[in-house]
């Protein structure tokens, strides 16, 4: 038995921050259903990458029922309501307003189904002068101060992943998981709301304290850290990069002497501490250099293990997929989709001898007729 099973939840859902929610929900077993437009979730066509499938759609919906509904018709209005009346989460991201226009905003869900725990996420919350400003995961990250500090000097950037929604998916879940324990204590169910705009905004805690109270923000600095050094991309001699971070000044010592052969590094007024490293970057990049310019990424990758200094390779995504690690842990899964069986990793928490709901990525509509019968009555 998951820990989820027997929880159901209405999801009325689209794009990528709730979708990610509502999967963390259904690999511990709750039933979701997706609740989509005639014409689908818009992420269905974001791209046709995976035999044909949007890449997007595949990570976020699988172990989900889908469920057609226009909900601009008062027929598929009663519908919706007959399952919210059976359902312990329902949980919306449509456009600023939508979900009251079309009768299903909070305070109404809450009044009419007390044990029913409601959701809403948005891009900037229910209230300021953002209210109604459309979000999409770039404009966040943009307005939430990531983009300034992504990058190098020469140039800002984005996150390379949507930062944004999964931050916002990340405390949707927790928000969800929160109220179902409130609810086995009170029997009363609860709503609370999110937004990408505050998900991001506490993940950007370091920057803006390190700016706001050191007078000036963390520089963008490529691959390297801007408040931690050595911590970054260093090359060998094989012209390969490794990556290397030192933490702490016994580390910092450790490499010296263990790695670099520099004994005498540890006294350098240049390297004293961790401030001063920041401060001459590019000397210390010289010198580490140096000392790598002799030896292969692989031999470089060795000492550092040896000495018990935290590195890594640069991977890209077909590195990745075929990491040694993940296929050691037995990390691969395969889920079904109208494409043919796909390969998915398995959720992040491990539970021992007990294995995660993985099932079937859904066609459009294709669950409506057996999930509507189930409230055919009501």
């Amino acid at each position: 038995m998951l820990p989820l099973e027997g929880v159901t939840v209405v999801a009325l859902e689209q794009a990528v921050a709730v979708p990610f929610a509502t999967r963390q929900l259904a690999d511990l077993g709750a039933r979701v259903i997706k609740i989509e437009r005639p014409s689908g979730d818009f992420a269905r066509a974001y791209d046709a990458t995976v035999k044909g499938l949007s890449s997007h759609f595949v990570w976020l919906n699988r172990s989900k029922e889908s469920v057609v509904l226009d909900l601009k018709t008062s027929a598929d209005q009663r519908r919706l309501d007959a399952l919210l009346g059976k359902a312990d989460v329902f949980v919306q991201n449509l456009a600023p307003g939508a979900a009251e226009r079309l009768g299903f905003g909070s305070e109404r869900l809450i009044e009419e189904y007390p044990r029913l725990i409601v959701g809403d996420l948005s891009g900037y919350g229910g209230s300021g002068p953002y209210q109604q400003k459309k979000a999409y995961d770039l404009l966040v990250q943009c307005e939430a101060g990531v983009v300034s500090i992504t990058g190098t000097e020469a140039e800002q950037a984005k996150a390379g992943i949507p930062v944004a929604d999964i931050a916002g998916g990340m405390y949707v879940y927790s928000g969800i998981l929160a109220a179902l324990y409130e609810r086995e204590r009170t029997g009363r169910g609860s709503r609370f709301e999110v937004s990408l705009f505050d998900a991001l905004g506490e993940w950007m805690g370091y920057p803006y304290y390190y700016g706001n109270y050191g007078g000036s923000p963390p520089a963008r600095t490529g691959a390297r850290h801007p408040a931690i050094a050595p911590y970054g991309p260093f090359t060998t001699g094989d012209g390969a990069q490794v990556f290397l971070a030192v933490q702490n000044e016994r580390e910092w010592a450790t490499l010296c002497e263990g790695v670099l052969g520099r004994g005498e590094l540890v006294d350098d007024e240049r390297f004293a501490d961790n401030p001063r490293r920041v401060a001459h970057q590019d000397q210390l990049a010289e010198v580490i250099e140096s000392a790598f310019a002799s030896r292969t990424a692989e031999e470089v990758l060795a000492r550092l293990d040896e000495a018990g200094i935290a590195n890594a390779q640069l991977r890209d995504v077909a590195g990745f997929a075929a990491h040694p690690q993940l296929a050691a842990r037995d990390r691969w899964r395969t889920v079904d989709s109208e494409a043919g069986p796909l390969r998915a990793l398995r959720p992040p928490v491990t539970m021992p001898g007990r294995e995660p709901r993985m099932g079937a990525i859904p066609r459009l509509g294709e669950h409506t007729e057996a999930v509507l019968a189930e409230v055919a009555d009501d």
